[in-house]
């Protein structure tokens, strides 16, 4: 964004944990390309208990990063997670703060040290959680069961991923069973105390609501100020939060599907949203048989356009890849579906889907028979096709994991003094219950609304009345009044739908992309919480 955000000074915190003997971080040059090519940015370890239970025990490590304050009216630490889990946040914070500067609040950003981090078992943290790297190799057999084959086929796979996990080493064995929501928590308060901070700011995005929760519920008195959005609903994990994504992500789908109608002159793909509709699972059907380009079956072809029901500003691109699809049948068309979707899936890389199931199966516990599940998919599947059966073979690895699920930390945050939450009505992948039952649990909450907007975890995206609030909140702590009586506190019109050929809207840099395929509660891409 050209803003030179220079290292004007050493950092205070770093000598103060060095005197205090906690353990500390030993910042230097970042080996990520994209955080070296932001000015400022440092890098750094930090090793932590694998079990907290056994704190002198076996240590893994954090790769963290910072960003330091420029301004001489210091507010702190800011700590932020996008989402996942299993999403690599190491370069968030940078790119939050270089958010706020393009949209005008530079003063407000350079008030604040920016830490980001990968969770523990993710990205560059130590070790790395990966069990079959190919797991999601193109072209996959069919998502939905038609036949014992297909239904043994993906039970089989869903076990044989859950043994690897436990195989791959005894370290990562070990790490398996300390993967919880609350072990990530603990490791944010051992970074707050490397830093040598009394309070963090905190930004979560969809699983990083959750974790903001956990932390807030744990350590009350350290936390500062809190920022979630796209709430998790404590009340659901992790079982019952994927059933109700099944719906929210056929209804946005469908929403989709009226747009594409809208603009039918553009894509050619049906007047009517059921037209629309008609066409993509009739496309999606004739894969079956004939994937495009050899890699692109009904699964990827479900993948592909999930991305749809995350945001809105990805409706052009993939209307256009849906529209060439269906009106050319080329090679190019083909080459065209499978670039978009290895743009957005990582084949050869688990290690973000293999760190989503070892928090989500152990977090709460899932049901171990088969027939449970069956049942409740199958009925979704009647009125909500989209992704009920890609969703549930995302999920059920869990039926067989071999770390022992916990019970979840009862979220109460009668003790923060302030948080914002922030929630688009239409979310899909949170659905807005959730923040609607979060905004009970912290009664010194003010909720921002977005109503009838579709998009996931969009703050900081170029809407002035979500970000104003923000930048406000960070500045001084000020937020909306509270209205008791109101569903929510504070309405903020949502971002227009796109145009074809419009200028996109988006602020956000990299760093908080959207995550793939379903099952997931990330930034954009795979579903979950």
């Amino acid at each position: 964004m050209g803003v030179l955000w220079a290292l004007s000074a050493a950092s205070v915190t770093a000598s103060r944990a060095a005197t205090s003997g906690a353990p500390t971080i030993a910042w230097g040059s970042c080996s990520d390309p994209a955080l070296r090519g932001l000015l400022g940015v440092q890098c750094g370890y930090l090793s932590v208990p694998l079990d907290y239970g056994n704190p002198g025990g076996q240590q893994i490590q954090l790769a963290v990063s910072r960003l330091v304050h420029t301004s001489g009216h210091y507010q702190g630490v800011i700590l932020t997670n996008p989402g996942g889990p299993g999403q690599s946040g190491l370069g968030t914070s940078a790119n939050l703060a270089l958010a706020l500067v393009g949209e005008g609040f530079l003063a407000t950003a350079s008030e604040y040290d920016w830490i980001g981090f990968d969770p523990r078992g993710v990205g560059a943290s130590k070790p790395a959680i990966s069990c079959l790297p190919n797991y999601f190799r193109a072209d996959r057999p069919d998502y939905v069961p038609r036949t014992h084959a297909l239904l043994n086929y993906w039970l089989g796979q869903s076990k044989a991923y859950a043994q690897a996990c436990e195989s791959k080493s005894p370290l990562q064995a070990a790490l398996l069973a300390h993967m919880t929501t609350a072990d990530l928590a603990r490791d944010m308060e051992s970074i707050r105390t490397a830093l040598s901070q009394r309070q963090i700011t905190y930004y979560g995005f969809s699983y990083g609501t959750y974790l903001g929760q956990i932390y807030a519920t744990l350590f009350p008195s350290r936390v500062r100020r809190l920022i979630l959005d796209s709430n998790i609903d404590p009340h659901s994990v992790w079982y019952q939060a994927n059933l109700r994504q099944d719906h929210a992500f056929n209804r946005n789908e469908n929403i989709w599907f009226s747009w594409l109608a809208r603009y039918h002159s553009v894509y050619r793909l049906g007047r009517t949203k059921s037209s629309v509709k008609k066409l993509f699972y009739a496309s999606e059907s004739r894969l079956r048989t004939h994937p495009a380009g050899g890699q692109i079956g009904p699964d990827e072809w479900v993948d592909l356009f999930l991305g749809a029901g995350y945001e809105q500003q990805s409706w052009p691109a993939l209307a256009q890849a849906f529209s060439d699809w269906v009106h050319r049948h080329s090679r190019r068309a083909a080459a065209e579906l499978v670039s978009h979707y290895r743009s957005q899936d990582s084949p050869g890389n688990d290690n973000s889907f293999a760190a989503y199931l070892a928090v989500q199966c152990t977090d709460a516990a899932w049901p171990t028979s088969w027939r449970v599940w069956n049942r409740d998919v199958s009925a979704i599947n009647a009125v909500a096709p989209f992704i009920a059966w890609s969703n549930t073979w995302f999920n059920a690895p869990c039926i067989y994991w071999p770390a022992p699920a916990g019970t979840p930390v009862p979220v109460d945050g009668t003790a923060i003094g302030s948080a914002l939450l922030i929630d688009e009505t239409l979310d899909a992948a949170t659905p807005f219950p959730g923040s609607l039952v979060v905004r009970a649990l912290f009664p010194h909450s003010v909720l921002l609304a977005e109503p009838g907007g579709t998009s996931h975890a969009d703050s900081l995206n170029g809407n002035l009345c979500v970000d104003r609030t923000i930048a406000q909140y960070l500045a001084t702590g000020a937020l909306p009044p509270r209205k008791p009586h109101a569903r929510w506190d504070k309405t903020c019109t949502p971002l227009p739908s796109p145009v074809p050929g419009g200028r996109a809207h988006s602020a956000r840099t990299a760093g908080r992309a959207i995550v793939r395929p379903p099952g997931r509660f990330g930034t954009a891409a795979t579903v979950a919480g």
